[in-house]
């Protein structure tokens, strides 16, 4: 996860974060929008959130009272959108050209994580730099074409068709693809080994990379 031009927001979500050196990295000089019980990662962060959206459900009454000087922007329970939806739309009426999803990756709503990864591939449909972390594991929406992520030599990732894919090619890793047809559902690109920066390439379909920057197990 590297750094990128532009303006960088992150989105403090429900989920695990652990508050890694490559997340450090990414995330300096960054603004900061919490939602709802993402805020408990603020602590751990040191750092202010400029604002905190959603209906405050899942906030606990200690991060309610400690964060009481933070703006809120409230919504009802019964609302139309997750608090992370809101929130990002919050990020982007401020300016935001890159995405940080912090804690949108595991915790106990797996119905939430699933939903951030399709939120983040539409995004990036339409220009956005999104990524998703919980510190020790990260992803990213593969639009079609050529594209480059930062992984340490031996870590491990995957490929996961949220379509059937066509045209797939994998440079830099242990097992390489070229021009390679997925099968919706196909379990191909499971637990590949990265030996560097990983290219991958595509020629139609929707797709995500979930990567293990610190797990060198090569499995």
């Amino acid at each position: 996860m590297t750094s990128a031009p532009g303006q960088t927001f992150v989105i403090l979500l429900g989920g695990t974060l652990e508050p890694t050196n490559r997340f450090r990295a990414a995330t300096a000089g960054a603004r900061f929008i919490a939602a709802d019980s993402g805020m408990r990662h603020a602590t751990t962060l040191g750092v202010t959130p400029e604002v905190w959206v959603g209906d405050f459900d899942s906030a606990s009454q200690a991060d309610l009272d400690a964060w009481a000087h933070v703006p809120r922007q409230p919504y009802p329970a019964a609302k139309s959108a997750t608090d992370g939806e809101i929130a990002v739309a919050t990020a982007l009426q401020r300016g935001a050209t890159r995405l940080i999803l912090a804690g949108g990756l595991g915790g106990e709503r797996s119905d939430h994580a699933l939903m951030h990864l399709l939120h983040a591939a539409a995004l990036k449909e339409r220009g956005l730099d999104v990524t998703l972390t919980s510190g020790l594991e990260e992803a990213w929406p593969v639009p079609v074409g050529r594209t480059t992520i930062e992984l340490p030599a031996g870590s491990l990732f995957s490929v996961l068709g949220l379509t059937a894919l066509s045209g797939l090619s994998i440079e830099n890793v242990r097992y390489p693809l070229t021009a390679f047809e997925l099968p919706f559902g196909s379990s191909r690109t499971i637990s590949n080994v990265a030996l560097g920066p990983v290219t991958f390439s595509l020629s139609a379909g929707r797709a995500v990379v979930l990567a293990r920057p610190y797990d060198l197990s090569g499995a």
